[in-house]
């Protein structure tokens, strides 16, 4: 259902852009849904990170505001995640789901932060 990709070993203060499609969500469905990614750390319990409406208003967890950036395509059925100063606390592998996380979860995509 949900694809993720993008994560990549950056240094500290690098930027990277995940991408996460949803190739088999209907178009209608996906264009009003409320989209979001999550982000787990080993040993901790996933965590919302940012969410974006079909009207594209944008929320973010306190420790991402003025560094992360949630957008969406509805051509594509795409979200995006731009990571900007990135901290090694960021290192998590990072999903994507509807806001109540009530679709099939994806593999993730591996984000590691070096200091």
């Amino acid at each position: 259902h949900l694809v993720e990709s993008g994560g990549a070993l950056v240094q500290a203060g690098g930027s990277l852009r995940l991408s996460c499609k949803a190739p088999r969500m209907i178009t209608s469905t996906f264009n009003s849904a409320i989209m979001a990614w999550y982000r787990q750390a080993p040993g901790n319990q996933r965590e919302l990170v940012a969410t974006i409406t079909g009207g594209r208003n944008t929320n973010y967890v306190e420790s991402v505001k003025g560094r992360f950036t949630i957008s969406r395509d509805s051509s594509r059925k795409t979200i995006y995640l731009q990571m900007n100063s990135l901290k090694p606390e960021d290192t998590a592998v990072y999903y994507c789901n509807r806001d109540n996380g009530q679709l099939p979860w994806g593999q993730g995509t591996q984000v590691t932060v070096s200091s």
